[in-house]
């Protein structure tokens, strides 16, 4: 079973070197506090660690992603995506049994064009221990399941 890793860009465009801005576009983090769900498999892994010094990522949790999609998943259009949308578009019933599959890796985001694959996020509550240090001290890198917590105070 494939993990779901979520990312979110911290910091934003100055002073970035080119190949990094190019990873950052490959994962459509393009703005600060823009979050992705991506599989964990080696060349997303890879990616992450490349933009470390940008991004912040770790295991999400069913719970936390069903918040997301309810709260913050968006349509083409700049649409709200609500359960009747999803049941349309996916042929999922409810947005557990889609992040069910999402997380058993048989779906993946861009199998459903009409869904969009960022979601933009609110400042944490509270607000960032500090963007330019990695993740015990500050808020860049790897958190794990830490993420979750992020996540919870950005929704």
């Amino acid at each position: 079973m494939n993990e779901l890793l979520a990312a979110v860009r911290i910091r934003g465009r100055v002073n970035i070197r080119d190949d990094i801005k190019d990873t950052l576009g490959m994962l459509r983090l393009n703005r600060i506090n823009h979050c992705v769900l991506v599989p964990e498999t080696t060349g997303f892994i890879g990616m992450l660690k490349k933009a470390k010094d940008w991004i912040t990522w770790g295991k999400i949790d069913k719970k936390t992603a069903v918040k997301l999609f309810e709260a913050r998943g968006m349509m083409a259009g700049r649409k709200k995506l609500m359960g009747s949308d999803l049941k349309r578009l996916t042929k999922h019933e409810s947005f557990e049994s889609f992040v069910d599959e999402l997380m058993k890796g048989k779906v993946k985001m861009n199998d459903y064009p009409g869904i969009k694959p960022v979601f933009r996020l609110n400042p944490p509550k509270h607000g960032y221990k500090a963007t330019r240090l990695p993740y015990p001290k500050g808020d860049l890198g790897n958190r794990k399941e830490k993420i979750n917590e992020l996540l919870e105070r950005m929704i």
